[in-house]
């Protein structure tokens, strides 16, 4: 396990350059937020959510979509639309439609939404309008909605258009060690189901909780960050995409102290990305971890955060 030094996060000056827009959820008052890179210019933008979990921009039709986990126990989950100021407020995917959806992402080449359904064990997509609801990968092995077993739970998840993969983590019971790195085809093969496909390659097992991912397709690296306990937990990783199985290196670690350790999103243009955890505070780095940030402290229980290159 290869580990960066860590320096105590620094505060960011009002100076810093704020090209660009982040938008994040706190989960304990249901809300969406909007603000600058440096932290400033801080609004509610979108209350009363249900449990809000994964957020995505899409800049050029000037929306955000996010997901609602509901209750956990129940099938309720849903995923909702708005303009970058919160107004036309919109479902996407009604309550039901998936049981407790977590990270989110935009596939804008084909027009769909990812998401993973904890505890409906699955990765699913759905056009933008809604239309075609579909699972992409199914882990219950049979087992009921919700799922009772915990390494089964899919949590964060990215997509490679171009190579074509969809990548996820299952992240296992809390702290135990049991949480897993996957990836598959974007497509189900032929004669093949969500729940049967063999295509399915385990990049990454043994971690302590991994959550929510983010993609560097550039250079070709995997960033994700871990809710389990110190030393490995508590952290953001990072690893290549394309290492071969039996070569493949231990992540790295790029940042650690986190409070438990939830949403990621990657600026690559601008070489940083920007961290939420459910302590509340909301980080900033550099990608090789370098040049900590604390942008906001106690903002509540954040879960996830998205960048867009909104001036």
């Amino acid at each position: 396990m290869v580990s960066s030094q860590m320096q105590e996060p620094r505060r960011a000056s009002s100076d810093t350059a704020t090209m660009g827009h982040l938008f994040l959820l706190d989960l304990s008052d249901n809300r969406v937020l909007s603000l600058n890179p440096d932290g400033s210019d801080r609004k509610v933008i979108v209350t009363e959510c249900r449990y809000p979990d994964g957020i995505v921009v899409d800049v050029a039709a000037g929306h955000i979509y996010w997901t609602n986990m509901g209750n956990p126990k129940a099938n309720d989950g849903s995923i909702e639309r708005a303009d970058l100021d919160g107004r036309n407020r919109k479902t996407i995917v009604p309550q039901g439609g998936t049981f407790t959806p977590k990270q989110l992402q935009l596939e804008k080449e084909s027009g769909k939404l990812y998401w993973c359904d904890r505890e409906g064990m699955r990765v699913m997509r759905v056009n933008l309008d809604g239309s075609n609801i579909e699972t992409v990968v199914d882990t219950s092995q049979g087992d009921p909605r919700p799922g009772p077993d915990a390494t089964k739970w899919c949590v964060g998840v990215a997509v490679d258009v171009d190579g074509g993969k969809v990548y996820w983590t299952q992240k296992g019971p809390d702290n135990a060690g049991k949480g897993r790195m996957f990836r598959a085809g974007i497509e189900i093969p032929t004669g093949q189901t969500a729940s049967n496909r063999a295509d399915i390659e385990v990049l990454y097992d043994g971690l302590p909780e991994p959550i929510d991912l983010d993609l560097d397709l550039n250079n070709r690296v995997m960033y994700w960050t871990d809710r389990g306990d110190p030393p490995r937990g508590n952290t953001v990783n990072r690893a290549p995409m394309d290492s071969a199985a039996k070569g493949r290196p231990d992540p790295e670690i790029v940042f650690s102290h986190l409070m438990e350790g939830i949403g990621i999103a990657l600026d690559r243009k601008g070489d940083r990305m920007f961290i939420t955890d459910f302590g509340g505070d909301v980080l900033s780095a550099k990608l090789d971890g370098s040049d900590k940030k604390v942008l906001l402290v106690a903002q509540g229980n954040l879960t996830g955060i998205a960048f867009s290159e909104i001036s």
